[in-house]
């Protein structure tokens, strides 16, 4: 007669089966990465290179279980018969980005760039479908080769390697897209440019920790910033350069689509450390220096601005950028006098590169900037707000700590009560809260640090304390500010040395599909519930995130039962689990990974 086993014996097995299909699925997928990375040829030799310092051991540490069905102590008694399922969108939509449609763009103004700010469709008009990856897609590499090669069935646009070939912006080999760190205005590399720079911006005492990068290209100049331990944020709009944005999104590098026009940026006020412009195109003295004054307002007291190329060093290169002399001569002139209005030092110019440094504070200015001050209440209320043509108070003294100790440093904003509702004893303690959420979802995401998820997006970021508790240089994380919360903290996120945004989660994001590893949502759908529908904002999250990307929700228990059954007609796979603190709290956490599917493929959500 049989004997019953030991259920342990039982659990060792299946631990022991699975560590085997994890082996099994590490070779093979290592194999198959040779082949989807590469191509023939030179590519061919890059990708396998990359694939072999690939850890695929991190695959041994994920927990299957975020990849199952199932709740802790939620009961939902509807059947999946009753599931609403999303179909693929058309093939045509594969890069769709609603409020930045090329279609749609082209029926707005020129003037001051209109058409190329944010438009997004009215209801009756929006996507109810699953946008595709396109056939081919790879996972992108792990960081830091993910900066220097992109595989091309990610974003198959080769208009670039012709346009740009002479400035060494981007180069195609085999089945890669190769970055070599160039640029218009570093054709020596970006670490070359950047060391330059350093003679006068100090990078590395920790005091310049954010950057804004406007007109950036395919983002180089942020991607070697992350040596010095900046982190960029960088703005480039869909326009004739096609996926610039999104190939700094696939290198690993934070941006978003954007324009400087004729709204205002969506940041607050006194948030970054240095503004940068290499070759831009932005008219800066134009409209009465209005641009220049609205990287003012985002500019914190002491932060520098760097402008490299035409106007700067006119008189040696006019003829080679075939423009009048008088014509760059004229717009050189309007950029210092609305440099001097706006009180900034100049530190430095030499070739074709100029840095101006913004003064602490307004008082030591002019009588004319005095008489230029805006009127505004509150200069962090900049949704949709058109542009001002005047200057922004300086907010603080400038003297921020250097980072990474500004990181969990109670910031000045809250030190000295500029933050309704936030002291410092609610900062320390939300900040002990974060790193306790954090350890617990280490201990169900078991890769959470392993580097496999580089591009993090917060979607309520609150004070920033996820990102902190997350730190590190694999990763970077977009925190998100929801424009009906409280607009102040993102001053507070900044001042830590995070980069942030304001956003309405009614609307799309600026970004392109497919261009975030992990998504952390805590009580998102709470705060909208009465704003917007939860299928909408699924749908979003579901554009934005890679396939075999994770999320991370944090909510009451019975609206992450209603999140859980969208996402299962997403091709999403669910597990929530209880609170750190035990099932008696009703706040719940639903980890749910996204499953690898391309344009083509018609498999159900059920499959």
């Amino acid at each position: 007669m049989a004997t019953k086993g030991n259920p342990g014996d039982n659990r060792n097995n299946k631990t022991s089966m699975y560590f085997l299909i994890i082996v099994a699925l590490c070779t093979f997928f290592y194999v198959l990465g040779l082949w989807q990375h590469s191509g023939f040829g030179k590519g061919d030799r890059i990708a396998v290179e990359i694939t072999k310092q690939t850890d695929c051991s991190v695959l041994s540490d994920l927990n299957y279980e975020t990849h199952q069905d199932g709740d802790a102590g939620t009961l939902d008694t509807s059947s999946d018969s009753e599931l609403k399922e999303f179909k693929p969108c058309d093939d045509r939509y594969i890069d769709y980005t609603p409020c930045h449609d090329q279609t749609r763009a082209m029926t707005f103004p020129r003037e001051n760039m209109n058409y190329r700010e944010r438009h997004c469709p009215p209801q009756e008009e929006k996507l109810y479908c699953l946008i595709a990856a396109p056939r081919g897609y790879a996972t992108p590499f792990p960081w830091p080769q993910s900066r220097d090669y992109v595989p091309y069935a990610n974003a198959p646009y080769k208009s670039l390697t012709v346009e740009k070939a002479v400035q060494n912006w981007i180069q195609y080999e085999g089945n890669v897209f190769r970055f070599p760190g160039g640029g218009t205005q570093f054709p020596k590399g970006a670490d070359a440019y950047i060391d330059e720079l350093a003679s006068v911006i100090p990078f590395d005492n920790g005091m310049v920790r954010t950057a804004l990068d406007t007109g950036c290209g395919v983002a180089s100049f942020g991607a070697y910033l992350f040596k010095k331990n900046v982190i960029a944020m960088s703005i480039a709009p869909r326009d004739s350069h096609e996926a610039q944005v999104q190939f700094a999104l696939e290198r690993g590098v934070p941006a978003i689509i954007g324009v400087i026009g004729t709204i205002m940026l969506p940041f607050p006020s006194g948030a970054f450390d240095m503004a940068h412009c290499s070759r831009c195109l932005i008219p800066w003295g134009a409209n009465d220096g209005m641009y220049m004054k609205e990287v003012d307002r985002v500019l914190r007291p002491g932060g520098y601005w760097v402008l490299s190329g035409p106007p700067i060093n006119w008189k040696t290169n006019y003829q080679a950028w075939q423009r009048p002399s008088e014509e760059l001569e004229e717009e050189q002139r309007k950029i210092e006098d609305v440099a001097k209005l706006l009180c900034w030092e100049k530190k430095h110019e030499k070739g074709e590169i100029a840095i101006w440094q913004k003064r602490a504070n307004n008082d030591e200015c002019s009588e004319d900037t005095q008489s230029t001050i805006c009127q505004s209440t509150n200069a962090d209320d900049v949704w949709y707000k058109k542009m001002e043509n005047c200057i922004t108070p300086s907010k603080g003294s400038g003297l921020w700590k250097p980072f990474p100790e500004r990181l969990n440093a109670v910031p000045s904003r809250i030190s000295s009560g500029s933050v309704p509702g936030v002291s410092v004893e609610v900062f320390e303690k939300d900040n002990r809260l974060w790193k306790k959420h954090v350890n617990a979802y280490k201990r169900v995401n078991k890769i959470l640090e392993s580097g496999r998820y580089r591009n993090i997006m917060d979607m309520n970021a609150g004070l920033g304390s996820f990102a902190a508790a997350l730190d590190s240089p694999k990763l970077w994380v977009m925190n998100v500010l929801p424009t009906i919360a409280e607009k102040t903290n993102l001053g507070v996120i900044f001042e830590r040395g995070l980069i942030g945004i304001y956003h309405d989660w009614c609307e799309a994001f600026s970004t392109y599909p497919r261009t975030y590893d992990l998504i952390h949502a805590n009580g998102l759908f709470s705060l909208y519930k009465n704003e917007c529908s939860a299928e909408d904002i699924l749908l979003e999250m579901d554009r934005i995130l890679r396939p075999e990307g994770a999320v991370i929700f944090r909510d009451q228990a019975e609206v992450l039962v209603k999140v859980r059954r969208i996402v299962k007609g997403m091709r999403w796979k669910t597990k929530m689990v209880d609170h750190e603190d035990g099932p008696p709290i009703s706040e719940k956490v639903l980890f749910a990974v996204k499953r690898y599917w391309v344009a083509g493929d018609n498999t159900t959500s059920s499959d």
